[in-house]
């Protein structure tokens, strides 16, 4: 299974979250984080296992699971085609321009204020 099979799936989704902020985790206790049954938990570790997303250490009884991104590079770089599009950069560029133009233009003095202020 790939990753993006893998990651098709919440729980898995949610798992993966859990072991980027954590490191390493027990089995038992990324089971004790859902709500659902452990025989699942362990289902959804094993298709993360398979394609590459965790690996499993035994550390004497336990196994504990740490997340391995490489697999997640492949398919963020798929993905970058649909967000990298060139027509919406010079969008945002046409933007950025019109944002220092208009705030150049509030920063300069109004002469016709300084002529009106003059004459009152």
């Amino acid at each position: 299974m790939d990753a993006a099979q893998a990651i098709a799936e919440p729980v898995r989704r949610d798992i993966l979250v859990l072991l980027l902020h954590e490191g390493s985790v027990p089995a038992g206790e990324i089971a004790r984080r859902f709500s659902i049954s452990r025989p699942a938990i362990s289902r959804h570790l094993r298709v993360l296992r398979e394609s590459g997303l965790v690996r499993a250490e035994t550390t004497g009884r336990q196994r504990l699971y740490v997340l391995d991104p490489a697999p997640l590079a492949e398919l963020a770089g798929w993905l970058a085609q649909f967000t990298s599009d060139p027509a919406w950069q010079q969008r945002l560029d046409a933007l950025e321009t019109e944002v220092y133009r208009t705030r150049r233009e509030r920063a300069r003095p109004d002469p016709a204020a300084a002529t009106e202020q003059e004459t009152a």
